[in-house]
């Protein structure tokens, strides 16, 4: 793996040094946190004028975005959700999985919190609470890595969430707060993308600070020996810039009325 990775960094940063080489763009499968937070507004244009190299940014879920990637319909995953990323590597879909930023999830819900959810010791009890409740919760039952990492607290509280109390949008993060502002509802949310979001309306954070909230970003080659039609210099050009000090600082210095969104991380890779 670091013999893969050695040559295609070498091939990668000659490639970065040919503006206008055959692969111009890349496609990269990544959250709608990302995309809707506008980290990559932020980082995509210092990356293309350094490279010549464009981004074609396919934003959906995490289960979405490495089901991509496993029918080899993008170049390069950046997602969070760690299993599934450790289990799209280990199935051989994946070359090899980098950390590259973290931040965390909190829960919003009605300022009001008539669940008492801000009064729990933890994530999960907080959402217990909600289900004793039977206060509105708006989850986006999309198998992203935000879902995944909701009903891994569903099951640390012993709850089987459902009835008319949960509500699943199928949609992205910025869709299903929009939900949760329209009943209120309580929902789970990435913090980037809770710090860009306009429709708050009710809704506040209720619960935060959990270690069980943090929420690690990963990227990924998607393996050119299962599909050789990846643009893997290309690809591996763009994640080597990410783990980068200059990608680690363009991403660090992303902020929404001076609040950081993501934080830096390649050192844990």
């Amino acid at each position: 793996m670091k013999t893969f990775r050695a040559l295609f960094g070498a091939a990668a940063l000659a490639f970065a040094a040919i503006p206008g080489a055959a692969a111009d763009f890349i496609t990269v499968a990544s959250t709608t946190s990302t995309e809707n937070s506008g980290l990559f507004g932020h980082i995509l244009p210092i990356f293309t004028e350094k490279t010549g190299i464009e981004v074609h940014v396919v934003a959906q879920g995490t289960g979405q975005a490495l089901e991509t990637g496993r029918r080899g319909d993008a170049d390069v995953v950046f997602v969070h959700a760690r299993p599934a990323e450790e289990t799209f590597v280990a199935e051989g879909w994946g070359v090899q999985r980098l950390d590259v930023m973290y931040n965390d999830f909190v829960l919003v819900g009605p300022e009001e919190d008539p669940a008492g959810a801000r009064a729990a010791g933890n994530a999960p009890a907080a959402l217990a609470a909600v289900a004793a409740a039977g206060a509105p919760f708006a989850s986006r039952g999309d198998d992203s890595g935000t879902h995944q990492a909701e009903k891994a607290l569903w099951a640390a509280a012993g709850v089987t969430p459902g009835g008319e109390w949960y509500h699943e949008t199928g949609s992205g993060m910025g869709a299903t707060l929009n939900v949760a502002a329209e009943i209120p509802a309580y929902s789970l949310t990435d913090r980037g993308t809770w710090i860009s979001f306009q429709n708050r309306g009710d809704l506040d954070i209720v619960f935060e600070g959990d270690p069980a909230l943090f929420n690690p970003y990963g990227v990924i080659l998607v393996n050119p020996e299962k599909h050789p039609a990846v643009k893997a210099e290309a690809g591996q050009a763009f994640i080597d810039w990410l783990v980068s000090t200059e990608g680690q600082a363009a991403i660090a210095a992303f902020k929404i009325d001076g609040q950081q969104l993501f934080f830096p991380d390649a050192s844990g890779s």
